[in-house]
């Protein structure tokens, strides 16, 4: 698979997860992902999916501060539906980080390790994004404002010829070069930016 080299430079996210250990599918069950990872899922890379990673990861960090934060053992709501906006894209990509699944999830053995309902939607709460330990009860809200790196103009005005079919092979692949850019740009030039990504605990 051919993609973007930056990809290979975004801060990876490691985690335990106790099922894998459980069922010999890693090693000590340390699992790693990085933003490929999520390209792969969602099958693009673009400044929702960018969002959706570091989300997750700001959030896994402040929850776990000393230690691998545990695949399985958090609940992810959103005050949004599912269907609004791109929620159910940034909800695709933090399941498969955290491991949190909706009603389909795994169930579980023997009442150990089920994801199923961790992931909720249409909470009415005011986060974008609420992350909840389920061992310790310790929240944190996180929101993402993509437009704190905005789009680059030439880009934009690209835009319309994309979308109607007429753009020359050399724009296309211009397209794409200042597409990704500004992900790179999220990624890796603003990736701890406060700005761009709002963590904060949230006691409620």
């Amino acid at each position: 698979m051919s993609y973007p080299a930056f990809f290979d430079a975004v801060a990876r996210i490691t985690l335990y997860d106790p099922l894998a250990e459980f069922l010999g599918t890693a090693g000590n069950g340390r699992i790693e992902y990085g933003y490929l990872d999520a390209v792969k899922l969602a099958g693009h890379s673009c400044p929702t999916v960018a969002g959706a990673y570091l989300m997750t990861r700001q959030a896994l960090g402040r929850l776990y501060p000393d230690g691998l934060p545990e695949r399985g053992g958090i609940r992810v709501e959103f005050g949004a539906a599912q269907t609004d906006g791109v929620t159910g894209v940034i909800a695709a990509v933090a399941g498969l980080l955290t491991g949190a699944a909706g009603e389909g999830g795994f169930k579980g053995l023997a009442g150990r390790y089920s994801r199923r309902n961790l992931l909720a939607f249409a909470t009415g709460s005011p986060a974008e994004i609420r992350f909840s330990r389920l061992d310790t009860g310790a929240h944190v809200a996180v929101a993402y404002h993509p437009e704190v790196v905005p789009a680059p103009p030439e880009l934009q005005a690209l835009m319309p010829k994309m979308l109607a079919g007429a753009a020359s092979d050399v724009e296309r692949t211009e397209f794409g070069r200042l597409w990704q850019m500004r992900v790179k740009r999220i990624l890796i030039d603003h990736c701890d930016d406060p700005a761009l990504i709002a963590c904060r605990d949230d006691p409620a």
